[in-house]
């Protein structure tokens, strides 16, 4: 299996934190050299380990942004 890289080129905010210090976070992440994507996923501390998670592309995190301001219970 390829190794795969990633640069956080921009943090953007935390979500939550567990009592572990991992914390669910809304990155611009480049992987593997790629141009960066919004990435959401849980951190580690120290951002050497991480969960799964979803990317989105400036389009898809428009999409959603206005789906969320629109949103009704």
């Amino acid at each position: 299996m390829p190794e795969i890289t990633y640069e956080i080129v921009k943090k953007i905010g935390v979500l939550s934190t567990t009592e572990k210090g991992w914390s669910k976070e809304l990155n611009l992440v480049s992987w593997n050299g790629r141009d960066p994507k919004f990435d959401l996923r849980d951190w580690s501390e120290d951002h050497t380990k991480m969960g799964k998670g979803v990317t989105f592309s400036k389009d898809e995190m428009d999409k959603l942004k206005d789906l969320l301001e629109n949103y009704e219970e």
